[in-house]
């Protein structure tokens, strides 16, 4: 590559002058070419060779330049041989050899310059290995010094689970022969790690989130790293504010309850007493025309009144829930939204025998009631069909229209004007399952929630939307 040839060329250019080794090398060139001129050029004393001291012999200083310096030591110790040989080539010696010389040089060159390049590329990869093995050691040191100090109890295993090495806060929390006991000993005798990844374990107390990492590397040594979040406090507050909530939702179907039957028993009483009053007077003999028929519209008034407070005596807490159960109640609530708001309204249900729970039973009532009062209220829809089914473990809930739909945007949107939701939403949450709301603008929309039918409520609830297609909320 011409980078490397680049990159060659400036490592050569600055030999190592600053060595007296280097230097020795040098006087070590010189030295044999003097011995060569004098076995050519000498007319006395003894001759080494007859024709000199071959060029070959220079390899010896520039293999020892290149192993010792690498490019730079070599490179400059093949040109110096070069600059002093090239005028003995050149001089009349007497023999033919001037092509062979010239060979041989070049061999020397080449030597110089690729063995040069190959010591010192390996050099290179050396000091990369030893840098890197550096940094490695250091990191290794790093982790020791994190894992060895982090609050979180650590557990590393070994493929059959079994505990390779524990930090100081996991052997304070599982005792100083934490080492090599099986995982399922410690969280659970029913642990599968995987499985258990997220999940919370109760130890000495506390609460702990298991989160799990799987280790690359050497996997006979350990395979996965356990680390116990403590979440003691965050489930505290999670617990406190459930129990805010379902006291919440507890003290409104009081106040409901309360507000029913004071409207039953007093306003809705009045008025159908003044109904009857003011037609009792309507039919009075000599009474004037004007005042008869004012009499007799005062009567339709109160009548109506009447109507609207014992509607509204219904929605707060229907009498039909309590006495014949969820399905009555729905019936009823449907019967009244087609005779006062013009839609179809259906009811299906399914596998739904006897009574339920009476939280679930209210709960899903609530959910159905809101989702039918936002359909008449803003979906603008013809028909609403509610699909109730208890087989299974599950109630499911299914409230459909075929409105103008809307676009759900997660709970920042939805909170800005769907209080509702978010209420239909809390009520499965403290009922122990959820609720997923499916729309699209002009698809309609599909409200379905699903609450167990015993056991206690989960202990939170999850938000979800998916970016694209059709709009699902999930709570």
């Amino acid at each position: 590559m011409s980078a490397d040839l680049g990159a060659a060329l400036r490592r050569a250019a600055h030999p190592p002058v600053r060595d007296a080794r280097f230097w020795v090398v040098q006087v070590m060139v010189l030295l044999i070419a003097g011995a060569h001129v004098s076995d050519l050029f000498g007319d006395a004393g003894p001759k080494l060779l007859t024709e000199g001291l071959p060029l070959t012999v220079l390899i010896v200083p520039v293999g020892y330049a290149a192993l010792r310096y690498g490019l730079t030591g070599s490179a400059a110790t093949g040109i110096w041989a070069t600059l002093l040989w090239l005028p003995f080539i050149a001089l009349p010696d007497g023999h033919d050899g001037v092509l062979t010389d010239l060979l041989d040089l070049a061999v020397v060159d080449l030597v110089a310059f690729v063995a040069g390049h190959r010591i010192e590329q390996e050099r290179l990869a050396h000091k990369r290995a030893q840098q890197a093995t550096t940094e490695r050691l250091a990191m290794v040191t790093l982790y020791q010094q994190l894992f060895r100090a982090n609050h979180a109890p650590i557990l590393v295993l070994d493929q059959d689970h079994r505990v390779a090495d524990a930090n100081s806060s996991a052997v304070a929390l599982f005792g100083p022969a934490v080492v090599g006991q099986p995982a399922q000993s410690l969280l659970g005798p029913a642990l599968v790690p995987a499985a258990r990844a997220g999940r919370v374990v109760s130890l000495d107390g506390r609460d702990y989130r298991v989160n799990l990492v799987s280790l690359a590397g050497d996997q006979s040594v350990a395979a996965q790293q356990v680390v116990l979040e403590d979440v003691t406090e965050e489930r505290s507050e999670g617990r406190r504010a459930s129990e805010y909530a379902a006291l919440v939702v507890r003290t409104e179907e009081e106040q409901r309850q309360r507000l029913a039957r004071e409207l039953h028993d007093e306003p809705l009483q009045l008025f159908l007493h003044l109904a009857r009053r003011l037609r009792g007077l309507a039919r009075t003999a000599q009474l004037p025309p004007l005042v008869g028929e004012g009499l007799d519209e005062a009567c339709q008034q109160a009548l109506a009144a009447a109507a609207r407070l014992r509607s509204i005596a219904r929605d707060l807490r229907p009498p039909a829930l309590d006495e014949l159960g969820l399905a009555a109640a729905l019936s009823s609530l449907m019967a009244d939204v087609e005779d006062e708001e013009g839609v179809v309204a259906e009811l299906h249900v399914h596998n739904l025998k006897g009574r339920l729970r009476p939280e679930v039973e209210l709960g899903a009532f609530r959910i159905v009631q809101e989702a039918v009062r936002n359909t008449v209220r803003h979906a603008g829809a013809s028909l609403v069909d509610v699909v109730l089914d208890a087989g299974g473990d599950n109630l499911s809930v299914t409230v459909s229209d075929n409105g103008a739909g809307f676009a759900p945007t997660g709970t920042g949107g939805v909170g800005a004007g769907h209080f509702g939701i978010l209420g239909m939403a809390e009520r499965a949450r403290l009922l122990g399952g959820r609720l997923e709301l499916r729309s699209a603008p002009g698809e309609g929309t599909v409200v379905q929630a699903s609450i167990p039918l015993a056991g206690p409520p989960a202990p939170a609830g999850q938000v979800a939307v998916p970016g694209a297609g059709r709009a699902v909320l999930a709570v």
